[in-house]
């Protein structure tokens, strides 16, 4: 399958109108990868499949989007590639030329004409070949790609006068939002102002985005959803389910096993966590 800017759009717009949100996988090699689009292809859902900037660092941007063009034209439903949280412009420029679908523009630690400026370079450079652009207000708390967030009282909240400036000057396809989620686990329960949410989605009609799902509560998603919520990324539930299997399997066998052997058994984790996170985001049969 083809995977254009224009067919994630085109999602994103059908998760409004049916109530239920895309979700998108981060990825670390091409074991979990494998593993999420088998989830995706089983649960007939609509995903998208990310790599962050340590993942594109590593791996290398060239062979990262080779991979994506790979799955995307292999998959039985719409998996969709997608560069998640680059704080670099020319990450995004990079991650566009070797065929990413989407980019994630993150300029959320600038000011917001600082966020204007860097946001506009990477949708201008976008247009010229259909990519999605999302771009973030806010900041989502927790340990970060982009390190420890640590503000005080409520200053990570987005704000909705500038969410619809950013979308106004910008022309963005899509907005992470700052609302109170976190990347990583969460210490406690979490605390989404759910008012803020609406607030923004009030303010601007392009969708929203929820970064940080990894240990939200059922029904704080669905909630979130029914706010306004197209997008829900999941990450730290994915990296953590693939490497404490990993070291259990490496436990259980020894010395010398053989890799397929290994990662046969994380393979089948991984894709239960993801077949969960599809039907928490009520994304499965909507392919």
């Amino acid at each position: 399958m083809i995977i254009t800017g224009d067919v994630l759009r085109e999602y994103l717009k059908k998760a409004d109108k049916m109530g239920f949100a895309i979700p998108a996988f981060n990825y670390s090699d091409i074991w979990d990868l494998l593993a999420i689009v088998e989830a995706a292809n089983e649960e007939k859902a609509p995903i998208m499949l990310a790599s962050n900037p340590l993942v594109v660092r590593d791996i290398g941007v060239e062979l990262c989007g080779a991979i994506g063009l790979a799955t995307m034209k292999k998959a039985i439903y719409p998996v969709m590639h997608h560069l998640d949280h680059s704080s670099s412009v020319n990450m995004c420029f990079a991650a566009i030329d070797n065929g990413y679908p989407s980019v994630m523009i993150d300029a959320s630690k600038l000011d917001l004409k600082g966020n204007i400026e860097a946001t506009l370079k990477v949708v201008e450079f976008a247009k010229t070949k259909g990519v999605h652009v999302e771009a973030e207000l806010g900041k989502i708390k927790g340990n970060g790609i982009e390190g420890k967030y640590s503000g005080t009282g409520l200053d990570f909240l987005v704000n909705p006068d500038e969410a619809a400036q950013l979308v106004k000057a910008t022309k963005i396809d899509s907005l992470a939002v700052g609302i109170g989620t976190a990347h990583g686990f969460y210490e406690g329960k979490p605390e989404i102002h759910f008012d803020r949410l609406a607030e923004v989605n009030e303010a601007v009609s392009i969708p929203l985005v929820l970064h940080g799902g990894s240990g939200i509560p059922l029904e704080d998603i669905r909630k979130a959803i029914k706010n306004g919520i197209n997008k829900v990324n999941v990450g730290t539930i994915i990296h953590c389910t693939y490497m404490n299997n990993m070291r259990t399997t490496l436990i259980e066998m020894g010395e010398n096993p053989y890799t397929l052997d290994v990662v046969k058994p994380v393979i089948k984790a991984v894709k239960s966590v993801v077949k969960e996170w599809i039907q928490v985001c009520m994304a499965n049969g909507k392919a």
